[in-house]
């Protein structure tokens, strides 16, 4: 900062005020601060908190006349990076951008610096287009170039090369900065930056296919020699503590690592498959979740059910969906929502994903006796107020959450079923008796997981197919004249819905770039909130059926998963097409 004129600076204070990003009292009293230290007042600022990097940044291109482009979260596709050597990007703090025309965009943090302009143009025998981007930005691009998968290639020639020479290669000389090491993290660190959940190595019966999980849809992003297999999979084993002798059984573990200054856990799982063993690698950002009810996508009547369930003293409160729909999370956010020193958390999970603070967590452990149902006995000699149990899988463990509901304890746990209603039905095949979960169950959440439509995205009418869809699931939702608008939009927690009735509705797709896939980035959840009631509980003692439960729920206001991920879609947040996929078999 030391560098910039004082008239650069002078003309910053006023961009800064002028857009209302600073207020002018600040930056007098920074001023005067300025005056005392004899530091420049942009380092004032800085080191106040009042300005970071990237405002700075920003403004300070708004100044010179060039454009300026947030790098922080960008991802760049690999075959634009290779249209600048990793060494020279780093030397100039310059990174490739697109190709626009014939031009290479290129970001830089000295972007007034005519000569390195020039310089690059040279270097790569064509026109650049520059773009401001800040210190942040430029270094996690050039993070990017250590996660370029082709030394994975590099590495499986290698070990192709090494298995010739050496027919009966000792899997115990792999260490740290041996190929297969470096291959591995290479595939790590893409995934990570990626924002994978999941790895998938995948044995082949002439190769060795890795796929990766973005969003909940798995793509393909490299197939390596069959020859590379055995090493790759038992560095993973080394890694994750587990028998690298061992191929007929299937086995779990897990490590972590650290990618751009973020822990991430890793569990492993692997499975003997007819070409050889499939390893697969889900991943858990620690960093990445807030665990806030909202940002995950409840709103309006399914947040209030919620929030009405948590206050209660005792009962159950059930989260069910298939795998990978987030239930989990729910139940963490849920943990967020309550968790005061006042009162006691214990939970019990298989494995500990998230660890949080003033919670007690215990790691199920089946090979020493700690499961479910044996772990839930030992919690309710600990004087709990509210109990997690992970996942209720078997009749004993049901049994024991009913009993730990009736004696005084708030419950949350998981049941896999398709619907909330589903649930319910689901106690009963336990063994549980209606009569119980009546008394005990208090609140169901069902649940599945949709791709958000990228921050870059185009509007569109829709078709009359999609019309009459939205029509026939969430017509009957939305307010018939403007002056209901505000009031059904605060009902069902969706903001400025449109009219029912229209020919028409305004919906969105995103742009398929190579940072957001077929137009989506991140994730959010589609919900349906059951409250149960006393209706609800008379059906369940008369051992009704999940589809009778169903209608009777939505027949007290519950809004189905398909239809809350129609107004998500009519508000922006994702597409119908999305929707269709993930909610097929709901209501």
């Amino acid at each position: 900062m030391a560098l910039l004129t004082t008239e650069i600076q002078e003309k910053l204070l006023s961009l800064l005020i002028d857009e209302g990003l600073v207020e002018k009292s600040v930056i007098e009293a920074s001023q005067a601060e300025s005056q005392k230290t004899k530091e420049p007042i942009i380092s004032v600022l800085t080191k106040q908190g009042t300005i970071d990097d990237e405002l700075l940044t920003h403004a300070l291109a708004q100044v010179s006349g060039v454009p300026y482009v947030n790098l922080r979260t960008t991802l760049i596709d690999e075959n634009i990076l290779n249209l600048l050597a990793a060494d020279i990007a780093e030397r100039f703090m310059a990174v490739p951008l697109a190709e626009v025309q014939n031009r290479l965009a290129v970001a830089m943090i000295d972007a007034n610096n005519v000569q390195a302009v020039d310089y690059l143009a040279n270097l790569i025998q064509r026109p650049i287009k520059v773009f401001m981007a800040s210190e942040a930005g430029v270094r996690h691009v050039l993070d990017q170039y250590k996660a370029d998968l082709s030394t994975v290639d590099e590495a499986a020639v290698q070990t192709e090369e090494d298995s010739v020479a050496e027919k009966k290669a000792n899997i115990k000389t792999i260490v740290q900065d041996s190929p297969i090491s470096r291959a591995l993290s290479t595939i790590l660190e893409y995934a990570v930056k990626t924002r994978a959940s999941d790895i998938h190595i995948e044995p082949l019966e002439k190769a060795l296919k890795i796929r990766v999980r973005v969003d909940g849809v798995l793509r393909e992003v490299m197939q390596l020699p069959k020859s590379i297999e055995p090493a790759l999979v038992s560095r993973i084993k080394i890694l994750s503590n587990l028998k690298i002798d061992e191929h007929r059984t299937p086995q779990d573990g897990q490590f972590a690592i650290e990618v751009s200054e973020k822990e991430v856990d890793l569990r492993i799982a692997i499975s003997p498959v007819v070409w050889g063993e499939q390893v697969v690698i889900r991943l858990l950002d620690k960093s990445g979740n807030s665990f806030d009810l909202e940002e995950m996508g409840y709103a309006g009547r399914a947040l209030r059910a919620i929030r009405k369930g948590v206050k209660k003293p005792n009962g159950m409160i059930l989260t069910s969906g298939p795998t990978g729909s987030g239930k989990s999370t729910s139940l963490y956010a849920l943990i967020k929502e309550i968790k005061d020193d006042s009162i006691n958390i214990v939970t019990l999970e298989d494995p500990v994903e998230y660890k949080m603070e003033g919670v007690n967590q215990i790691q199920v452990n089946s090979e020493v006796g700690l499961t479910f149902a044996s772990g839930l006995r030992s919690i309710l000699r600990q004087d709990p107020n509210v109990v997690m149990v992970g996942e209720i899988r078997d009749a004993e463990t049901a049994n024991l959450a009913v009993q730990a509901a009736l004696t005084g304890h708030l419950v949350f746990s998981t049941l896999h079923t398709n619907s909330a209603a589903g649930v319910l039905p689901r106690l009963l095949d336990m063994g549980i008796e209606p009569f119980l979960i009546a008394s005990t169950v208090n609140t169901i959440i069902g649940q599945r997981l949709v791709r958000r439509v990228a921050p870059k995205r185009d509007a569109y009418n829709s078709t009359p197919i999609e019309t009459q869809n939205i029509l026939a699931t969430v017509g009957h939702l939305l307010p018939t004249t403007k002056d209901q608008v505000a009031q059904f939009s605060e009902d069902l927690g969706y903001k400025d819905l449109p009219l029912a009735g229209q020919n028409a509705y305004t919906l969105v797709k995103g742009k398929d770039t190579p940072q957001t896939p077929r137009g989506y980035s991140g994730r959010a959840g589609l919900y349906e909130v059951m409250d149960v009631t006393d209706e609800i509980q008379d059906l369940i003692v008369r051992r009704a059926t999940s589809a009778e439960i169903q209608r009777k729920a939505i027949e007290q206001g519950m809004i189905t998963m398909r239809q809350d991920g129609y107004l998500k879609a009519l508000g922006g947040l994702t597409t119908i097409e999305e929707v269709n996929r993930v909610a097929a078999d709901t209501a």
